[in-house]
């Protein structure tokens, strides 16, 4: 059961991550542009972030496993349309729809675990969910640069789309057969005009920021960024009004009320606003500035994918041992990795650098499994199981927002800094600065986790005295 649940989990990641590897095939396979690419990259990560709370609802509604399944199979068939793109046009329509396609399935995933997996088997659920997180990350640049470079069929680039479409139709059989059909214990009315506002407010935050840099940040790019405020309060006050009236509003606010819960949607897209841009910039550095192929430069994110799910698997036992102090020692590890990669890169801004990079990078992997998995854990932990798609749904939708907008931001920064013709020291010093954004981005999750782990005691002594 929870491999099935979690081949989905990975395909979504993997394939947040592999266009990265792609890009030059694309612009000579398909003649892309700057713009196209970044909608490519961009417009699956703008779809798969604006539709997750409403797949998370549809699955509240309708049943985890009939959402899931539907996820799948639209993730299958979006997947070969990926594939079978002839135009540049045609690639970012089939992009945006896996996208949604991955919003409606994903947030079954954490639905299924957090509603019907027993309380002493979550955590080692959510272990490998962090497992399955990571290592999709690597692996889009691992198997990714692989597959590509070994030209599976003379398929090119189109083998990275391809290869979900006989996984999702296998994992769709199989979620048939070993998830539980849980029945909604009422149907409600799927709030339409709030996932409307919902995905509208994202749009116009992501979209810009994906395609500014690009476009040389026109005018219409400020524009949307500033009506993103009204719209995303109109939108509050929408699901307030919902509510108040007795409906059923896409997005349950009353989830925020719960301190833990609110820390960790802030913790959780703050994680992934700094691992997605590190990710994307390092490859930059690798690839541009240390001139290794896209496999040569997959393989030196090996080892901080093999100490991700080495540490994701190790922390449940610590928490059962140490308690969620682990989660704070998690994010002091990748601190101080990431620190260490700053000064490698200040200090040695040439190819030397290359080992320090994937020792400090290795470090800072082994704090991320230590983290990730308990802070998911940590914010759903107080999710009532009716609301656990809706939950899900947020939590991811903050991940995505904050990879795709870290990556965006965090990205534009990096050419920036590196300037029109950068050689192998503008690319170093370019990382520098944007890893040391990546330190204090992980310096707020350090301190969110304090939040968090006072908030499991007092749950944990509330528990305690209720028993006594």
């Amino acid at each position: 059961m929870l491999a099935v649940l979690l081949s989905a989990w990975f395909m979504a990641q993997f394939d947040f991550f592999v266009v990265n590897v792609a890009a030059p095939s694309l612009e000579h396979d398909l003649h892309t542009g700057p713009a196209a690419l970044e909608l490519i990259v961009g417009g699956y990560a703008f779809a798969y972030a604006s539709g997750m709370i409403t797949g998370g609802r549809l699955g509240d509604l309708f049943g985890h496993r009939r959402t899931f399944v539907a996820g799948l199979a639209a993730f299958a068939v979006t997947s070969l349309l990926c594939g079978i793109a002839v135009s540049p046009g045609q690639l970012v329509g089939a992009r945006l729809l896996q996208g949604f396609a991955g919003a409606v399935m994903v947030p079954q995933v954490l639905a299924t675990i957090t509603a019907t997996f027993p309380a002493h088997a979550r955590g080692r659920a959510m272990a490998w969910y962090g497992v399955a997180g990571g290592s999709a990350s690597v692996a889009g640049q691992v198997l990714g640069g692989l597959l590509l470079d070994a030209d599976v069929l003379g398929l090119g680039w189109r083998i990275l789309f391809l290869v979900n479409v006989p996984i999702g139709v296998a994992a769709a059989v199989l979620a048939m057969r070993f998830l539980p059909a849980v029945r909604p214990a009422r149907r409600a009315r799927l709030d339409l005009l709030g996932a409307s506002g919902v995905a509208l407010a994202l749009g116009l935050v992501l979209v810009p920021l994906a395609m500014g840099r690009t476009a040389g940040w026109p005018v219409w790019t400020w524009l949307c960024l500033a009506a993103a405020v009204p719209v995303g309060a109109a939108t509050v006050y929408w699901q307030r009004t919902l509510t108040a009236r007795g409906g059923d509003p896409v997005v349950d606010l009353t989830l925020f009320r719960e301190g833990s819960y609110l820390a960790g949607v802030v913790a959780q897209a703050a994680f992934m606003a700094y691992w997605a841009s590190l990710m994307f910039t390092l490859t930059l550095l690798l690839q541009g500035g240390f001139g290794l192929g896209p496999f040569e430069a997959g393989l030196a994110f090996a080892p901080t994918g093999v100490c991700f799910a080495g540490s994701s698997l190790l922390s449940r036992p610590l928490v059962q041992r140490y308690g969620l102090r682990i989660l704070q020692l998690g994010s002091v590890v990748t601190v101080t990795g990431l620190a260490a990669l700053t000064l490698v890169l200040a200090l040695r801004p040439d190819h030397g650098a290359l080992p320090w990079v994937i020792l400090t990078m290795a470090v800072a992997g082994v704090g991320n499994g230590l983290t990730f998995p308990q802070l998911i854990g940590a914010s759903l932990v107080r999710v009532p199981a009716r609301r656990a798609g809706t939950g899900a749904g947020v939590l991811t939708t903050a991940q995505q927002f904050g990879g795709a907008a870290g990556v965006a931001v965090i990205g534009a920064a990096f050419f920036a800094l590196a300037g029109p013709s950068p050689d192998t020291a503008d690319h170093a010093r370019a990382a520098m600065w944007t890893t040391l954004v990546s330190v204090a981005l992980t310096c707020v999750v350090t301190v969110l986790t304090i939040v968090l782990r006072r908030a499991a005691d007092r749950a944990a002594r509330a528990e305690k005295a209720a028993g006594g």
